[in-house]
């Protein structure tokens, strides 16, 4: 499976008055990195939504916090897509600062099709998406019709 890997550095901002990241900042961190993921294989939202007529809502998340980090600290995100469903897909987060475990996590985000103006549908996976993510790390491309 493919991984994505990256690499920030904790701003003050992100820290609470104790002085550790703030818990709500890695949710939003995760997302980050899958949108890094997904534009590491030439897509975007937007594209999926263009080219599939498709979104990725999340309908599941979850963190375990194993140590805490701070101000000045480099942390290195990876994301990986660990499990395919047939209208689901799972990504597993590491989060690492140097080599010390930081927390782990997930995302699970569904394939919902837009059916109309702020409506959704769920719907099968594409295998089209799903070849983004293969070991080759080359999908199909479209054929235009002339």
């Amino acid at each position: 499976m493919s991984q994505f890997k990256r690499e920030l550095t904790i701003e003050w901002g992100d820290c609470d008055d104790a002085g550790i990241v703030f818990y709500p900042n890695f949710f939003y961190w995760f997302d980050s990195t899958f949108q890094g993921l997904l534009r590491s294989k030439g897509l975007s939202q937007r594209e999926i939504r263009s080219r599939f007529k498709a979104v990725t809502p999340l309908v599941d998340v979850g963190a375990n916090f194993r140590s805490p980090v701070t101000y000045d600290d480099v942390v290195t995100i990876e994301a990986v897509v660990s499990e395919w469903a047939e209208r689901r897909m799972r990504i597993s987060y590491t989060v690492r600062c140097g080599e010390r475990l930081v927390a782990t996590g997930f995302e699970l985000r569904a394939w919902a099709e837009v059916v109309g103006e702020g409506r959704l549908k769920g719907a099968s996976i594409p295998d089209e998406f799903k070849a983004f993510f293969s070991e080759e790390g080359v999908a199909p491309q479209a054929v235009s019709q002339a």
